[in-house]
């Protein structure tokens, strides 16, 4: 695992009695392997990484704390923003941490439960907090069943295109989550071949695809019939004037920066649907 190859300690502490909580085990095993697998990342080798779980009165608490790098002030309030990232530095060398604090907070509130950042600074490691409802009685549990999520007015057939793998399937499973039904592709010919074949509701497309940037992707899908009317956002790093410009002549109907806000990318998309 991450941990051993990294040579980093791991500790795990755990409650003297078993913990029941009403939950999907798939969806919290990706909550927890999110914050282990970015505590690994962003601990340098031969770190010290902690997993303390524990009751605090109708709620279990599980802590996952590192020695690593650390965010700094200004940062740790918008780390579960959609693709934030704590330093461009660290984003080149270590993949950034993608929308995937994103999910991790959108995975445990629909457990009815939260989860929080913490870190003295830079230099002085990160932890991070979840905090889940237990059930009253074993009677209550139902193992394996997923907290229903917010059903939405309508579903929609939506294609994501990011060359970045993490972050393509990551949005997609969060639009999942929502309620739509979602592909992904990761670059500019992919993105024409799969939207051809599914005939989205939507598309949300990056602007720095290889093989063919999005701006010439929307100006294709554009020119034939059945994409001339649907929504078609752009997500990006690419944010000056001219982009937003370029992105506006090419035919989107919304122009995102990164970090986005989950929110944000649903109500423009909303608003592009009428």
């Amino acid at each position: 695992m991450a941990a051993e190859r990294a040579g980093h300690v791991l500790e795990v502490h755990l409650p003297e009695r078993p913990v029941k909580l009403e939950a999907d085990r798939a969806r919290l095993s990706q909550v927890f392997s999110n914050l282990i697998g970015n505590a690994c990342k962003f601990t340098p080798d031969g770190g010290r990484i902690v997993i303390d779980a524990r009751v605090a009165g109708a709620h279990a608490v599980v802590s996952v704390r590192d020695n690593g790098i650390g965010i700094a002030a200004d940062r740790i309030g918008g780390v579960f923003e959609m693709f934030s990232q704590i330093d461009n530095s660290l984003e080149r060398a270590h993949g950034g941490l993608g929308i995937g604090l994103t999910l991790v907070r959108r995975l445990v509130e629909m457990h009815g439960g939260s989860v929080v950042a913490k870190s003295a600074g830079l230099g002085e490691g990160s932890e991070f907090v979840v905090t889940l409802p237990m059930t009253q009685s074993a009677g209550d549990a139902a193992p394996g069943r997923a907290p229903a999520a917010a059903a939405p007015a309508s579903r929609l057939r939506m294609l994501v295109v990011d060359d970045n793998g993490d972050s393509a399937d990551s949005l997609a499973l969060l639009l999942s989550l929502a309620g739509h039904e979602t592909h992904v592709a990761h670059t500019g010919p992919e993105a024409l071949d799969r939207a051809d074949a599914l005939r989205p509701d939507a598309v949300l497309l990056d602007l720095g695809l290889p093989g063919l940037n999005g701006y010439e992707v929307c100006r294709r899908l554009r020119a034939v019939a059945w994409a001339r009317e649907i929504p078609i956002l752009a997500i990006t790093g690419w944010g000056q004037a001219d982009d937003r410009q370029r992105s506006k002549e090419a035919g989107f109907d919304g122009h995102l920066v990164k970090p986005v806000v989950f929110g944000e990318l649903t109500a423009l998309l909303d608003e592009s649907l009428r």
